[in-house]
């Protein structure tokens, strides 16, 4: 089900509100968008409903955008949304209005509503199901925290390096995962800054890209940069510190952490096309080759089936049949088991902590399933070898398949619908 983003509009003009109305409709699908002229109209809608994106002139009617964006950080279930303003008057007097209030973005109106548009797609990627979440290294808790929660991040504050490798060491299998680590380069402990940042690149293997590190180092402290950038910090900031600066490199930093993990999930995607049989929707003899030895390792208690379509020749439909037969082994087996189409009609199930006899009750009722199953109503069989780790003397991906097909003969000499079990 795909997720409807709901966008809020806030600008005095009408023409304006239908002219972006219209653009965000043609280019954003399932949107809700809520227009409204005026401050008051606004927040008769904020009480009522959740936002992913709200964007407000800086001129209204009445209260203005700054009154706006204050009252939106009031109300609980706005205070993440993102909020950009609009406006032509950008100085350094608004931007530092602005990011008091809690505004995350400005947009120069100059620019045009098709632009404003395009940044709002690009704000809605960065955001959406993604919070921004720190780890920050201190012992002197002030007014920062206030600072950085305002802007929709969420802070907890470490003052023990060791404590806080040992969350990062468990940070993948957390719900609530850190983003990024800051850290207060005055913080006193047993281990050194320059250590914890050490050990987070080379102990806990976390690059750059995957957990981004802000330092914040005392005023006119240049000697302490070299050696901040060297030990792997991303950056670093200098006290006093500004806050439209350490939000913008936050953002910065927590932006690149993003686009890594996208362009994983885009490599692992891309895998996935490559090793996935595009008929049947099971792996490919590529998958099974380059992923198998490892599987084994992970799983020494194994078993592979050879499966093979009994008089497939003789079957109309093959493609059809080819795809029927994949999406039933896909169905019959549990998620683990590495299902692989080996060659033409013949696939390859690579079975976890599965001892001999369970192998061979798993390839009955598989035989049996099919016969009731009958795709395109036709009576298909399966002949089925098995070779198993109890019977040879040394686990290997190539000793597997030669045994499975070995079985695999001497099932098809059988018959059709036939079992036959490697021993020796």
């Amino acid at each position: 089900m795909n997720k409807i983003y709901r966008i809020m509009i806030v600008d005095r003009s009408e023409v304006v509100r239908s002219i972006v109305s219209r653009l965000l409709q043609n280019q954003i699908k399932n949107i809700c968008l809520i227009t409204c002229g005026s401050v008051e109209e606004a927040l008769d809608y904020l009480y009522q409903d959740k936002f992913d994106l709200i964007t407000s002139s800086l001129v209204l009617p009445g209260l203005d955008g700054l009154d706006l964006c204050h009252e939106i950080r009031r109300n609980k279930k706005q205070y993440f949304t993102p909020v950009i303003m609009v406006t032509s008057d950008i100085n350094q007097s608004i931007l530092h209005q602005g990011f008091s209030v809690g505004i995350s973005y400005f947009f120069n109106k100059a620019l045009g509503y098709k632009r404003l548009v395009e940044f709002i797609q690009e704000i809605l990627q960065r955001h959406l199901g993604q919070v921004g979440r720190i780890l920050f290294l201190t012992d002197k808790v002030n007014n920062m925290q206030y600072i950085i929660k305002k802007h929709g991040f969420l802070i907890k504050y470490i003052s023990c390096g060791t404590q806080a490798l040992e969350i990062l060491k468990d940070n993948s299998v957390h719900e609530d995962k850190f983003d990024i680590v800051l850290i207060d380069w005055s913080l006193k402990g047993k281990m050194t800054n320059a250590n914890i940042i050490d050990n987070i690149r080379n102990k806990l293997y976390y690059s750059s890209q995957e957990m981004p590190i802000l330092v914040i180092i005392p005023a006119n402290d240049h000697s302490s940069i070299v050696n901040i950038l060297h030990t792997g910090a991303n950056d670093f900031i200098s006290k006093p510190v500004i806050e439209e600066i350490l939000i913008a490199r936050l953002k910065s930093l927590i932006l690149v952490k993003q686009q890594d993990r996208i362009l994983k999930s885009c490599s692992k995607k891309i895998y996935n096309l490559k090793t996935t049989d595009g008929l049947t929707g099971v792996h490919n003899k590529k998958y099974l080759l380059e992923e198998g030895k490892a599987f084994i390792t992970q799983h020494p208690n194994v078993c592979l089936m050879m499966i093979d379509i009994d008089n497939f020749e003789l079957l109309d439909l093959a493609d059809e049949i080819l795809h029927l037969v994949g999406q039933f082994l896909l169905k019959s087996f549990p998620q683990e088991v590495m299902i692989s189409r080996f060659a033409g009609k013949k696939f390859a199930a690579l079975i976890p902590d599965c001892a001999f006899n369970y192998g061979k009750t798993l390839a009955t009722n598989l035989c049996q399933d099919l016969i009731k199953f009958k795709p395109e109503n036709l009576e298909i069989t399966i002949s089925i070898g098995i070779a198993s780790c109890e019977a040879i003397a040394e686990t290997t991906l190539n000793n597997l398949i030669t045994d499975a097909n070995a079985a695999l003969s001497e099932a098809k000499k059988q018959g059709n619908n036939h079992i036959s079990v490697i021993t020796t």
